[in-house]
């Protein structure tokens, strides 16, 4: 017969609480990849060659719409973060539940083998 030493788990930590989650979010710095926006593609590819450039009005209306996708484009991301981290909530609670039925099964097992 082979003997197994029994293991003892390590406690798993409390999530972050929402200030330690701010605290690191202000803390990276602002060129963190998690923090950019993908490039958008270029739509065109600038004037030909011996054509004049845009003029101010198009390069200002250019760069209104560029603010305006770069705009559209955060917002449907944070729309994202915010389903995403309900569905976690969600997750963590079943997981929650699940552990605590899992601990009354093991209370139950052993108030039965004694």
């Amino acid at each position: 017969m082979s003997s197994k030493a029994k293991r003892v788990l390590p406690t798993r930590p409390e999530p972050p609480s929402v200030e330690q989650i701010l605290a690191d979010v202000r803390g990276t710095h602002p060129a963190d990849p998690v923090f950019l926006l993908p490039a958008e593609p270029r739509r065109d590819h600038g004037p030909s060659p011996g054509s004049p450039g845009p003029t101010r009005q198009e390069a200002a209306a250019e760069e209104r719409e560029r603010l305006y996708r770069q705009s559209r484009s955060y917002v449907e991301m944070n729309q994202q973060l915010q389903e995403s981290r309900e569905r976690l909530r969600e997750r963590r609670e079943e997981l929650r539940r699940a552990g605590a039925a899992l601990e009354r099964g093991i209370s139950e097992m052993r108030q039965k083998a004694f």
